[in-house]
Parts: C-alpha cells; sequence; structure tokens
C-alpha cells in the first residue's frame, strides 16, 4: 500500500491543470481553464479546472474531482493506479507499506491484464525480430511496408506464430493464469492461442498501455479474416479506442487537427514519415465515443479516404454523428487505388502534406459534389439528395456555420435558399421537441413523491419542507470549513475553531446526515490539534464527502480579473468572494443559528398547543425557554439585518 506521506507528495504535485492538460485542450478563461467535457457529449464546453483549488468540475454532467479521481475516471484506473502513474508522470519516489492479502489481491486484479498484455506485446515482437518465421514471414513484410526497425518498436509490433498453443504455454510458464489469459483475448477457452500466423499491432490506451492487439493475416488464401482484433475485456472496448491515439495526441493539439485513417499500417507509416497527428478507428464505423475521444484535443478532423467512390459513400452515412459532436470535418480523398500508405511512399512527405492542404474540402459540400453526380436529370434522386443533404446541415450547431453551408448548398443543388432553411429548421424544431420530451418525463419522474412504504429508516424530520429551507444554511457552513478550515479570524483562532465552538451546542440540529459527517470530520481533527488544508476534504478517501467539497469550491461563475481596468467598475461594498471569508464566517454561523432557533419556537409552540391547563408546571418550564429563544432570536436577527416574529 502507498504511504500517505507519498499520497499528499503527490497530490501538492501534481497540478490538475497538467494532468487534464494531457487528455484535454483547455483554454483559459480568467482565473480558470476551460475545455470541452471528456465524460459526456456536449458542444459547449462547460469543463472548468481551477489551478488555485487544484480541483475539476463540469457544470454539464456534474463531474468532478482532483488530478487522482480525473485520471481513475477518463483511464478506468484504481485509486492506487492513479497514484502510481501520477509518481511516475512527476518522477516522485513512492513509499510503500504493507498491503494485507485482500488489498493485494484487489489492486493486482486491473494490474494483471495489463501485465499479460504488456507480456504478450514483447513476446510478439521477440517472435518477430528472433525466430525464423518471424523474420521470414512478420519482418520481411514490415519491411516490404518501409517500416524501420526504431519504428516497428516504437509501436510494438509484432507476430504471432502458426502453432496452436505456443503463446499460451509460455505465457503460464512465466505465472499468468489461465483464466486471466482467456479474460484478456489471447486464449481460447479450449487453451489455444487466439492469434495465430498474423503480424501483431499492439494496440495503447490514452496512457499507452497495451490493452489488445490487432492481427493481420498474411496469407491471401486463408479461409479466415484478414484483421482480428482481441476481444472486448475489462481493459479493452474497441469502439472507445483509436490505433494511435498515445502517440498521437500531443501532436493533434500542436496542430490543431487529426488525421482520421482507415488502418493500422496507415498510422505507422504517417508517423514514420513526421505526420504524427494521425490516429484510426480500427476497422470499425466511427463511434461516439471514438469521436469524443478526438474532441478532447481538437476540434477539427480530416478524414483520409481511398478512392473508392462505393466505399466513401458508405463511409459517408456515420459522419453525421460528427457533426453532432461539434466538430469540423474535412475530407480528402487520394488518387484512385491508392491509400494513405501507398501515396505516401509513391510522393513523399511534403507532396503528400500539400496534397492534404489542397484537396481538403468540408464533408457536407464534399457529399453535395459526390452526390449530386449521380442526380443528373433525375428529379426524385435529387430530392432525396436535398432531404440527405439538410439532415446533415440541420446537424451543424453553430448557426452561423450553418447558415454558411446552407447558401453553399443553396447554389450547388439549385434551390432557393429559403427552401433549405425552411426544411432546416423543421427538422431541428422536431429535434429539439423530442428532446424536450424526454427532458420533461425525466423531471416528472424525479419530481414524483416517494411512496411513504419506500421511505425506510429515513428520519421523518428529513422528510418534510422544513428539512430543504434549512439545506442552504448547512450547506454554507460546510462550505466555509471545505475552503478556509486553517484559516484565522483571529490569532489562534481558526474558522474551523470558531464555528464550532458556536454551534456545539446545536449541532445535533443538522438535518443533512453527509454534512454533520463532514462536520464532525472537522470536529475530531481539531480534538488531535491537526492541520485541516483546503485539499484536506477534496483529496478524501470518501467519494461523497470528496465530491460535495468539490461541488462547494465551484462556480460557474467567477469575477473577471481586468473587469476594473476594463470597465472602471468597483466592488466598493464588500471583498471579493475568496476574500470575504472572515465576514461569511461569523454571518454564516449567526443565519445558521437564527434558522435552528426558530425551528425550537415553533416546537415550543407545539408543545404549549399539546399541553393541558392544568400542568402549569410544564407551562412556565417552557414559556420560559421560549422568551430565551426569542431574546437570541431577535439578537441574532439584529446582526444579520433579518429581525422579524415567528409566523
Amino acid at each position: 500500500m502507498i504511504s500517505q506521506k507519498t499520497i499528499q507528495e503527490i497530490f501538492e504535485t501534481a497540478k490538475i491543470e497538467d494532468v487534464v492538460g494531457d487528455f484535454v485542450n483547455l483554454r483559459r478563461r480568467g482565473v480558470n481553464l476551460i475545455g470541452v467535457c471528456p465524460f459526456h457529449n456536449e458542444k459547449t464546453p462547460s469543463f472548468t479546472v481551477s489551478p488555485s483549488k487544484n480541483i475539476y468540475k463540469c457544470f454539464g454532467c456534474g463531474a468532478g474531482g482532483n488530478s487522482v479521481n480525473f485520471l481513475m475516471e477518463h483511464e478506468n484506473l484504481t485509486y492506487p493506479e492513479a497514484l502510481r502513474q501520477l509518481a511516475q508522470k512527476f518522477n516522485i519516489e513512492i513509499e510503500e507499506t504493507v498491503d494485507t492479502t485482500e488489498q493485494l489481491e484487489e489492486r493486482q486484479r486491473m494490474d494483471s491484464l495489463y501485465l499479460i498484455n504488456d507480456f504478450a506485446q514483447k513476446w510478439f515482437t521477440k517472435q518477430l525480430f528472433e525466430t525464423d518465421e518471424g523474420k521470414s514471414v512478420g519482418l520481411s513484410y514490415f519491411k516490404q511496408r518501409g517500416f524501420r526497425e526504431e519504428t516497428i518498436k516504437k509501436f510494438g509490433l509484432g507476430y504471432a506464430p502458426k502453432t496452436k498453443d505456443e503463446f499460451t504455454v509460455q505465457a503460464q510458464h512465466k505465472g499468468y493464469k489461465k483464466e486471466l489469459l482467456i479474460e484478456a483475448g489471447l486464449t481460447s477457452k479450449r487453451g489455444f492461442d487466439f492469434f495465430r500466423s498474423r503480424v501483431q499491432f499492439a494496440i495503447r490506451n490514452g496512457s499507452g498501455k497495451v490493452v489488445g492487439f490487432g492481427g493481420r493475416i498474411l496469407d491471401s488464401k486463408a479461409k479466415t479474416a484478414k484483421y482480428i482484433n482481441t476481444p472486448d475485456s475489462e481493459v479493452y472496448n474497441k469502439s472507445k479506442i483509436l490505433y494511435g491515439i498515445y502517440f498521437a495526441k500531443k501532436t493533434i493539439r500542436q496542430e490543431d487537427n487529426c488525421l482520421l485513417v482507415e488502418g493500422y499500417t496507415d498510422v505507422v507509416s504517417l508517423s514514420q514519415s513526421g505526420i504524427e497527428n494521425v490516429v484510426a478507428s480500427s476497422g470499425t464505423s466511427l463511434t461516439i465515443d471514438q469521436i469524443r475521444l478526438i474532441k478532447r484535443h481538437t476540434e477539427n478532423i480530416t478524414m483520409l479516404f481511398d478512392g473508392d467512390p462505393a466505399g466513401i459513400k458508405a463511409a459517408l452515412r456515420g459522419l453525421d454523428l460528427i457533426l453532432e459532436q461539434g466538430l469540423n470535418v474535412r475530407i480528402v480523398l487520394l488518387p484512385e487505388k491508392e491509400d494513405p500508405d501507398s501515396y505516401l511512399t509513391k510522393v513523399g512527405t511534403q507532396a503528400f502534406k500539400q496534397f492534404i492542404a489542397d484537396n481538403a474540402s468540408d464533408f457536407i459540400l464534399f457529399k453535395t459534389n459526390l452526390l449530386l453526380e449521380e442526380t443528373k436529370g433525375d428529379p426524385v434522386k435529387k430530392s432525396a439528395l436535398i432531404q440527405d443533404i439538410v439532415q446533415s446541415i440541420s446537424k451543424i450547431f453553430d448557426p452561423i456555420k450553418r447558415s454558411v453551408f446552407i447558401k453553399e448548398c443553396a447554389e450547388r443543388l439549385e434551390i432557393n435558399e429559403q427552401i433549405l432553411v425552411a426544411a432546416t429548421n423543421k427538422i431541428m424544431q422536431t429535434e429539439i421537441a423530442k428532446r424536450r420530451q424526454k427532458e420533461i418525463a425525466k423531471e416528472v419522474q424525479e419530481q414524483a413523491p416517494i411512496p411513504e412504504s419506500e421511505l425506510g429508516e429515513i428520519p421523518k424530520r428529513n422528510r418534510g419542507t422544513q428539512a430543504i429551507s434549512d439545506d442552504f444554511q448547512e450547506k454554507d457552513i460546510v462550505r466555509l470549513l471545505v475552503a478556509f478550515a486553517d484559516h484565522e479570524l483571529e490569532p489562534e483562532v481558526s474558522v474551523a475553531r470558531y464555528i464550532l465552538s458556536n454551534m456545539e451546542e446545536i449541532m445535533n440540529e443538522f438535518d443533512n446526515d453527509l454534512y454533520k459527517k463532514m462536520i464532525e470530520i472537522v470536529a475530531e481533527r481539531l480534538q488531535k490539534n491537526l492541520a485541516m488544508p483546503n485539499t484536506f476534504f477534496t483529496t478524501h478517501e470518501d467519494k461523497e464527502i470528496r465530491k460535495t467539497a468539490i461541488d462547494l469550491l465551484s462556480s460557474k461563475h467567477e469575477y473577471s480579473p481586468n473587469w476594473e481596468e476594463k470597465h472602471e467598475s468597483f466592488m466598493h461594498t464588500q471583498p471579493m468572494p475568496d476574500q470575504n471569508w472572515k465576514k461569511d464566517t461569523i454571518n454564516g454561523v449567526d443565519r445558521f443559528k437564527f434558522k435552528k432557533v426558530i425551528r425550537l419556537e415553533k416546537q415550543n409552540q407545539e408543545k404549549l398547543k399539546a399541553l393541558g391547563k392544568e400542568d402549569v408546571i410544564s407551562l412556565m418550564k417552557i414559556l420560559k425557554v421560549q422568551k430565551k429563544l426569542q431574546e437570541i432570536r431577535i439578537e441574532l436577527g439584529t446582526r444579520i439585518g433579518t429581525v422579524g416574529a415567528i409566523k
């Protein structure tokens, strides 16, 4: 187990902007950074990174966390795996304590699949370079494609021999269990090697770990699929992976463009020639997850197609998905009978780059020109084409861009522009209505009352409207503790000590159990004289506490750093929000007490109503308490500017 000292060093060293920036294209907005959320589908960026708080938050889907959480969610890593990856990235030496047997087994579960794939990649590469079969079949093929040795090793290319179980036997001899070999997709249930007589392409995730393989058979007479891929596993999902993304992501961000090709060899060949912003969809139709993966790094895609009109038309049918994700798509049609690899070999790197620059055409205009050739003299086909083009245009989120395409297409299709506008609007209105119906249905479902029989162990006092109305005060108290617990109101009196010492008598009046738990944690640490840094809750091991803390620290709005200079407008009445914590702390405690005193007064009124007139002693006691509560309420109300009678 990684020691707490090392964990703390990782959190202090791993700046959130550096970690997220490896996966998301961020740009500065005020004191924060903003980008397109990698965890859900969005067109307008709502994913915010706060360097000062060392957290991220998406105001679209609600995802939020610290640098470790980001890696866990984004790369599907366990907590220890994420810590180790960050330690490696920032050159932090890991100090470990002894794991229990259960902890060790849990940690090794996912590690095993990565280790097995890593072993397989090295074994396949060894077969390629060190066996007669590998050299004569596999290595000769790669050299015919023009791949240099350093390129082969960089991409982890290899060869799977024709023997039925040589890999499986060797892997088991090294200690890898058969059930994990099967789970990793490297061994069949009958104990045979999954890949045989194939050159191997190692498939890596965004972090560079080998998660699967693509195998190509070289025997043209073989009665089997030309390409096969690793079956889906816990670490590999074909529809969520782009071949080459690990090596391409940095250049994609630098170039602000992603070249998308069809095959593994195209990626390797272009990358070897210095065109590194290239990925492949691994032989599948482009999926939403793959598009979103590209969108994390750029909003521009250039697709390279072989000169096969039939294949292009089939591929174009699925490209509306890219427009729906808000990306810009350009198409490059290579000369007839050429693919990216062959054409690059023929003309060289510079001529290839120039060809792309000269021939890249916007997707919709490319689609219009391509299909228009087939409609000459046939009004029925032309009508169908117009419907097809309008359907694509309706997917464009940006209204300015959409209007430009409508104008261009109207000219090429020789049709009145307003007809296209009307047709496009009709489709969009229909889609908006469908989405709204789904939203309304969801809202109705969420707002439906919970039957009494399903309330379970929820305390009755938490079921009423009073608990909801008091939630803001409780939330504000916890927000102050999360953000400013160690800040000093005065010498040796921290925000945490002030809040807890002034609320000790009414601490049990908290309705929100999670907020109450967080305050109890603070109280326990104060008793032990332990520090309460502002990262304590945002890095807490309890997922619910951690998420709550991040939500409390996150805001959609911020005060622009140059607002005063630009607009000559100043905040005269109060300091900046993050500088106003002293006043907020004092007022927050007073507001909380004020609300709880009102509740106690109401409870006393109910007791008075329930008492009989003959119970004079109890009546006098309650009236005395009520009088004291009224005095406290008036005093608190005066301080917070809310003096009023209880209704």
